[in-house]
Order: C-alpha cells, then sequence, then structure tokens
C-alpha cells in the first residue's frame, strides 16, 4: 500500500476511489527551516477541516470531504490534484508586505487572489498563467480555481464575521475527479489560513508557531471553540 507522507499530513488509500487523510502532530515554517511537535494539533487541524468542508458544501462547493473517520483522520475522495497552490488575500500580512506599498493590517477594497507552484524544491514560487499552461494547466483550469475560491472566501469571510474572526487570507488546493469536474481538496485549518480575533488582532493560526506569538494549541483550541459554539 503506498502512503503519501507530507509534513503536516498522511494519505492512506483506501478502496474504491478514497483516501484517509491522516493529520499529524508536527509544525513546520519557513520551508521547513522551522519544525516542532504539537501534542492534540493533528485532532484540532482535522476536526477544524471537517467542520468548515461541512459548511461550504452546505453552501454549493464541491469538496473531496466524504467524513470523519477518527479523531485525527478524515476520508476524502481521491483526486489527480494540481500542483498550484490558489492563495486569497483579504487583508495585507505576510509576504504580501513586500509587494504592494500598504501596511500589515490594511484591509483590500477587493480579494486579491495568487498563484503558487506547489514545490518545495524551488520554494514554491508565486506563478502566472503562462507558468502554469508550461505545467500542463489552461487558462480556463486556472480561472475555474479562482472562481471557486472567491465563492469560497465569501461564504467563509461571512461565516468568520459571525465569530468575530477576521479571515486575513488562506490557501487552497484543487484536483479533478474521478468525473473530470474540479474539485476542492487539502486542508481548510490554521494550518492554511491566516486568522484574526476582530478586536484584539491576535493571530488564530500557524503565525503563532512562526513568529512565536505564544502557545499554538491554545490559539488553534480557542479558534475551534468559537467555529463549534
Amino acid at each position: 500500500m503506498e502512503v503519501y507522507e507530507g509534513k503536516a499530513k498522511k494519505m492512506i488509500p483506501l478502496d474504491e476511489g478514497k483516501l484517509i487523510m491522516e493529520f499529524k502532530d508536527d509544525a513546520t515554517a519557513f520551508n521547513g527551516e522551522k519544525k516542532a511537535r504539537f501534542k492534540g494539533k493533528g485532532w484540532l487541524n482535522a476536526q477544524i477541516s471537517a467542520h468548515l468542508f461541512k459548511l461550504l458544501e452546505e453552501n454549493g462547493i464541491k469538496t473531496h470531504f466524504i467524513g470523519v473517520a477518527g479523531d485525527n483522520r478524515l476520508i476524502v475522495e481521491r483526486l489527480q490534484m494540481y500542483p498550484v497552490e490558489v492563495v486569497v488575500r483579504n487583508i495585507v500580512a505576510g509576504s504580501l508586505k513586500k509587494r504592494i506599498p500598504a501596511e500589515e493590517g490594511t484591509e483590500l477594497e477587493e480579494p486579491i487572489v495568487e498563484l503558487y507552484y506547489k514545490n518545495d524544491a524551488l520554494g514554491d514560487p508565486m506563478i502566472n498563467y503562462y507558468h502554469a499552461k508550461v505545467l500542463g494547466i489552461s487558462e480556463e483550469e486556472i480561472r475555474e480555481m479562482e472562481k471557486i475560491a472567491l465563492k469560497v472566501n465569501e461564504i467563509l469571510k461571512e461565516y468568520f464575521k459571525e465569530k468575530g474572526i477576521l479571515l486575513v487570507d488562506f490557501k487552497l488546493e484543487f484536483g479533478k475527479n474521478a468525473n473530470g469536474e474540479i474539485v476542492l481538496g487539502d486542508e481548510i485549518s490554521p494550518d492554511t489560513c491566516r486568522f484574526w480575533d476582530a478586536e484584539t488582532k491576535k493571530s488564530l493560526d500557524k503565525d503563532v508557531f512562526r513568529f512565536d506569538k505564544g502557545d499554538l494549541i491554545d490559539a488553534y483550541e480557542e479558534l475551534y471553540k468559537r467555529l463549534t459554539s
């Protein structure tokens, strides 16, 4: 049985075009230069991802999520994944500060969508439609991913607003299913999104680990409690 293992997850094959997505307690930052392990992180990311996938499915977004298979495991549809990360940004933070003349925390008038080539050896560089074509991805496919990503943004921004949380930015990955449909895959968790408390601007995501802002599990648990309360 072939098992794919990444920095934060394992993908374990099942029958009938399904996979088990197992979330690890490992945390990495800065392309793997910073590493640590936090007991309970895998459980929190699995449960938060399941909760948000259900929310998106209820609002018409097709995802690979099928069900929960244990504390830190989800059952998902097997997809042929695109080697592209689609990033949606609502507030200036992270690397965006190096690309536009705006201070961190500036709310954007409309979301910015960015594309990155998923390749650790190259440092996940930013790409455009021309690069994507070289990777075998058509402009039509990219535009469909961007359309879905912006719809996801609309749904999640409103949902998190009700929870007193700002959706700063987030990363999505997509794949094709057996029917040739473009489907949202991977995870949606504080590992792949930036969440700020709406009043204090306190981080409730992996930036807590990246920049030593406090206890990572405390931040993830607070996010989980707000989403499920």
